[in-house]
């Protein structure tokens, strides 16, 4: 069963931030595994590009 996690990412006045999430491949097993981060926004697009 998934778990459900609410939370608030948005604070007024505060740093916006952005949940991303990748698909990775295993070098093991081959199979897809996916990795989350949390970055501000402005950094984001750094983010993707790693």
């Amino acid at each position: 069963m998934a778990k459900k996690v609410v939370a608030t990412l948005k604070k007024e006045g505060g740093v916006k931030y952005t949940r991303i999430v990748k698909a990775v491949k295993s070098p093991k097993t081959g199979a897809y595994i996916f990795k989350e981060e949390i970055v501000p926004e402005d950094q984001a697009k750094n983010a993707l590009g790693k």
